[in-house]
């Protein structure tokens, strides 16, 4: 495993994660949890990736007693939570819910950490920018949470550069702590918001990135060229938005023809796609997820893929896939 900064902070983060959206405890107990975890640790990750809203908060529960029956020590592993959609068997007070007021994220916070068992988590994430809310607002109540010792690092995810670098600017003016981080979708589909979008960002600010989503939701593991198979993300109620996307045919086309490119590296499609996402220097960890220990090992097969993906299969694979990104 390699180990990369994350952004201009001195905190070095795997360069393959593992997340817990959709798969802890809907598809994931607690003895899964930590027989992945466990396999993911041996294997050299060291970051771990969570949410409030994951699981209406039951996904923090399932990680939080997996790593207390692990029993690792605190400062080898980082853990992370994102805060904005609320939870929703709370009921539907305005403060409860698509927010980054200080109300909310004060005792969202405390509750976080009640539901891991953990005095502070190491990461922590505006889980989606809001427009209701004054900036500097969410930015004190971020630094707070650091201050007071609950979280380490913050930082945004799925926000707009405009919006990363006015968060930036009143922390710098105030001499608050700055966001260091962004967590965005990145895969060889959608690409714009890191590779260009961001641009600017990563030398101006020291922006680190830990993405998301570098297999399209299975699109890129080729399983939906033949439509919706039964037990996959796609053909989750919960998940009926993906659909369109998963089975888009041109995409699948492409995908098709990445599989020779794949199995010349002596991969899997999965396999190269999340190999892809390491290649970019920004990315600080490319966040995996797995139902299933078979599942995670396959994922950890892209570290090999990844050595062997020259320039030129780069720019092969790019012929295939850039005119589809967006």
């Amino acid at each position: 495993m390699r180990y990369r900064r994350l952004g201009r902070s001195g905190l070095r983060l795997s360069e393959l994660s593992l997340g817990s959206w959709v798969t802890y405890h809907n598809q994931v107990d607690v003895d899964a949890a930590v027989e992945m975890l466990a396999a993911a640790y041996d294997a050299g990750i060291n970051f771990f990736d969570n949410a409030e809203a994951y699981a209406l908060g039951r996904s923090e529960e399932v990680m939080g007693q997996a790593f207390k029956r692990l029993g690792w020590p605190r400062l080898n592993y980082v853990v992370s939570t994102k805060f904005f959609w609320g939870l929703e068997r709370q009921g539907d007070g305005v403060n409860r819910r698509n927010t980054l007021n200080r109300k909310y994220l004060m005792q969202a916070i405390d509750a976080s950490l009640a539901r891991f068992g953990l005095e502070h988590v190491d990461l922590v994430y505006c889980h989606r920018p809001d427009p209701h809310t004054p900036i500097d607002e969410t930015v004190r109540a971020m630094n707070d949470m650091i201050v007071q010792g609950k979280a380490l690092y913050w930082g945004t995810s799925e926000w707009l550069a405009d919006e990363i670098r006015a968060a930036w600017e009143i922390a710098d003016r105030h001499h608050l702590h700055r966001p260091v981080m962004e967590q965005p979708q990145y895969h060889l589909f959608h690409r714009q918001r890191v590779e260009k979008e961001y641009a600017r960002l990563y030398e101006d600010l020291g922006l680190g990135l830990t993405t998301w989503s570098p297999l399209a939701s299975g699109l890129l593991t080729g399983k939906y060229r033949e439509g919706v198979p039964e037990g996959s993300r796609g053909a989750m109620h919960s998940m009926a938005f993906l659909r369109e996307g998963l089975t888009d045919a041109r995409k699948n086309a492409a995908v098709a023809a990445l599989e020779p490119i794949a199995a010349e590296l002596g991969g899997t499609l999965a396999q190269l796609a999340i190999a892809w996402a390491t290649k970019n220097p920004r990315v600080s960890s490319v966040i995996t997820g797995a139902s299933r220990l078979g599942q995670l090992k396959d994922n950890l097969g892209a570290l090999a893929v990844a050595e062997k993906m020259t320039p030129e299969v780069m720019g092969r694979i790019d012929a295939l896939t850039g005119a589809l990104a967006q």
